[in-house]
């Protein structure tokens, strides 16, 4: 049994422009120390995704069919304070900005100690060890000295550390890391990916990584599923992906990496925008901007179909 099996999930936004299918069903699997890569343009249901999985979507989003299974238990069947238990101890998760996500008026030793305190008991002293003893896992300097600051007081690297400190203290079996490295600078992205993947390695914790990333995908993943438009049109290894790419989203998105073969060249691109998610009505979401689009493309929803062993993809025209 997978630890996490998401099964036909859909999350649609009610607004007043019209109904926004922002998850529009998306099925996946995350086994035991797996890390899995979601991988997506901004706006393709990303890290909807996520919340839906934590069963926090703000208004007027909701979850309207699917099944969220964690360990075979299905966690829309769960009433808010079952889910309140949930949260934390069985599956954590760490934001993109970590000042939106850290309370201001806290220091980062009171945030780490309440978590813990939270969900696995014990003494406030030895809750706020346990918060010191996560900074130092998380290579955060003078850890005892920094469990007394307040966010503000951290730089967005030490942030950002400080937040997986706080994700990981209840010993989750499962860590939704949603575009962990964005807001930080290419060093101390490096650094971040280095110190989420040790930290994985060590607990043999499962990941789910959102990103719009590829090389970090590419750092960290073993799996990666390819999302557009609220529909995930590919799911393979990761090897496989960079390898041989079926769907032709995937494929544009690999066009558009630097590569030393194209060195001067000016980088690809992607014709066309993502669709309206009020206007969606049947049919590949991606044909508008596909160049192998047949007719039975515009009329009829591809589904994911296993091509190869392990390697799916939504698309009836696609080639090996």
């Amino acid at each position: 049994m997978a630890l996490l099996s998401v099964e036909g999930l859909r999350t649609h936004f009610a607004t007043s422009a019209g109904l926004v299918r922002a998850v529009d069903g998306v099925s996946f699997a995350i086994e035991r120390g797996e890390v899995l890569g979601l991988v997506g343009e901004s706006g393709c249901g990303k890290s909807v995704t996520s919340l839906s999985i934590m069963r926090l979507v703000p208004p007027p989003g909701r979850v309207t069919a699917g099944r969220i299974l964690l360990e075979g238990e299905d966690l829309l069947d769960k009433d808010a304070e079952a889910m309140r238990r949930v949260r934390g101890a069985r599956i954590a998760m760490v934001f993109q900005e970590p000042m939106t996500s850290l309370n201001p008026v806290f220091t980062i030793g009171d945030q780490i100690a309440a978590a813990v305190l939270a969900h696995a008991g014990g003494s406030r002293r030895a809750a706020w060890e346990r918060g010191v003893e996560m900074l130092d896992r998380v290579q955060v300097p003078s850890p005892r000295e920094r469990a007394r600051d307040y966010p503000h007081r951290l730089s967005g690297g030490l942030r950002q550390r400080a937040m997986i400190a706080l994700a990981l203290a209840p010993g989750p079996q499962l860590l939704l890391a949603d575009e962990p490295t964005t807001a930080l600078d290419v060093t101390i992205q490096a650094q971040i990916l280095d110190l989420l993947r040790r930290l994985q390695a060590e607990r043999g914790m499962a990941v789910l990584l959102i990103t719009h990333d590829l090389g970090v995908v590419a750092e960290l993943c073993h799996r990666v599923a390819i999302i557009y438009a609220g529909r995930i049109v590919e799911m393979a290894p990761v090897a496989s992906i960079f390898r041989q790419p079926l769907h032709p989203y995937t494929r544009g998105l690999l066009r558009c990496l630097p590569h030393p073969s194209r060195f001067g060249q000016p980088l690809s691109s992607i014709d066309g925008a993502p669709p309206d998610l009020r206007q969606v009505n049947g049919g590949c979401r991606f044909a508008p901007r596909c160049p192998h689009a047949v007719e039975g493309c515009r009329r009829d929803e591809p589904a994911l179909a296993e091509r190869k062993p392990g390697h799916f993809v939504a698309c009836p025209v696609v080639t090996l």
